[in-house]
C-alpha cells in the first residue's frame, strides 16, 4: 500500500496549479498519505486569502485519486481532517483492492496528456454538447457545478476579465508578482514562454503575462471564436469548498482531455473582487464562482507541457 501511495503522490505533480506554483506538500508515513498547502508558494497579492492555492491542491487530490483507482487501490478520503492544522488539506488511504476501470485508466492516460492550452480555438470547430454534458457531470461528483455560459453571458465575462487586467496592470505588487511566476529561466514551476501565445482578438481576452508572442500559432488557428466558458461553481465559501472546487476542476478538465478537447483556466477573473461579483451574476443559483475554464478543439499538435518541481522536493516519506 505505501508503494501504491507513493505513485500516487508523485503523479500528482503533474496536476494544475495556479500560474504552475504547484503550492502543495505530500507525506506518506505507514498506510495512510497526507496532502499540505505549502504556505510558502501561495501568491500573497495576487491570492491573498489562499483559494487558488488550496484549489490547486484539490486539483493535486483528485490526480492522486485517479492514480490509486488506475492502480487497483479504491481511494479513500478524509478531508479538512484536523481544525487544528489547517495547511492539512486531506488524508487519503489505499482502500480496498479492485480492478481498474475503463474510465480510471483513461483519467490517468489524460493525467499524462493534459496541457494547458492557450492557443485560439478556431469556430468551425465546436465543442460537442455530449462532451460538455460529460465534464458537468464529473464535476458534480466532486461537490460542485459547471455552467456552460451563452453568448450574451460571454460578453460580461469579457467585461469582468477587461477589468481585472486593468486593475492587476495597475497594481504594483501585483504584477510584480506575476513577472516573479513567469520569469523563471531553467525553473522547475512557473508559466514556461512556450506555453503563451502572441496577443490575438478574442471574445474574452486572456492573460497577458508579458512574456511577448513565444508560442507559434498554427495557420488559420482563428480568433478563438470556438471557446467554450465554463464556471466551477460551489454552494459554500470556505477552504473545504474550494478543495472541492479543484477537485471538480481536476475532474472536469481530464474529462475534455478524454475526449480530445484543450483547455486553459482564467483564474483573473475571480482573484478581483468587483470582476469575481459580475461573474456570480451569471449563474442561474446563489453559488460562489471559483475557477472559469475555457475549453475548445485544439489544434492538432499540442502544446509543451509546463515543467514539474522533482518529486524529492514535494513528497517525504516517514
Amino acid at each position: 500500500m505505501h508503494t501504491a501511495l507513493l505513485r500516487a503522490a508523485r503523479d500528482a505533480r503533474l496536476a494544475p496549479s495556479i500560474l504552475n506554483s504547484q503550492p502543495w506538500r505530500w507525506r506518506t508515513g505507514g498506510s495512510a498519505l497526507e496532502l499540505h498547502a505549502d504556505p510558502a508558494r501561495q501568491l500573497p497579492h495576487i491570492d491573498p486569502h489562499g483559494r487558488l492555492m488550496i484549489i490547486s491542491c484539490g486539483a493535486a487530490l483528485h490526480h492522486a485519486r485517479v492514480a490509486l483507482s488506475a492502480a487497483g487501490h479504491e481511494p479513500v478520503v478524509d478531508r479538512m481532517p484536523d481544525p487544528g492544522r489547517p495547511t492539512l488539506l486531506a488524508r487519503i488511504v489505499a482502500g480496498a483492492a479492485r480492478p481498474p476501470t475503463s474510465e480510471s485508466l483513461a483519467a490517468y492516460d489524460s493525467m499524462r496528456r493534459r496541457r494547458t492550452e492557450r492557443r485560439p480555438f478556431p469556430a468551425d470547430a465546436r465543442v460537442p454538447a455530449e462532451a460538455l454534458t460529460r465534464m458537468r457531470a464529473a464535476a458534480e461528483a466532486e461537490r460542485a457545478h459547471l455552467y456552460v455560459l451563452d453568448s450574451p453571458d460571454v460578453e460580461y465575462l469579457r467585461y469582468a476579465a477587461q477589468g481585472a487586467h486593468t486593475i492587476t496592470a495597475h497594481d504594483t505588487l501585483a504584477a510584480a508578482e506575476l513577472r516573479q511566476w513567469t520569469h523563471r529561466d531553467n525553473a522547475t514551476d512557473g508559466v514556461p514562454p512556450a506555453t503563451v501565445v502572441p496577443a490575438v482578438p478574442r471574445p474574452v481576452p486572456m492573460r497577458d503575462f508579458g512574456l511577448g508572442a513565444e508560442a507559434e500559432l498554427p495557420p488559420g488557428s482563428g480568433d478563438d471564436a470556438g471557446a467554450e466558458y465554463l464556471v466551477v461553481a460551489t454552494s459554500g465559501d470556505e477552504p473545504a469548498d474550494w478543495l472541492g472546487a479543484g477537485e471538480a476542476t481536476s475532474a472536469a478538465w481530464l474529462t475534455a482531455t478524454t475526449e480530445g478537447l484543450g483547455a486553459s483556466p482564467m483564474s483573473e477573473v475571480v482573484e478581483i473582487p468587483g470582476a469575481r461579483v459580475l461573474v456570480r451574476t451569471l449563474l442561474p443559483t446563489r453559488e460562489q464562482p471559483q475557477l472559469v475554464l475555457r475549453v475548445g478543439v485544439p489544434p492538432a499538435s499540442g502544446p509543451p507541457p509546463s515543467p514539474r518541481r522533482p518529486a524529492a522536493g514535494i513528497v517525504t516519506e516517514g
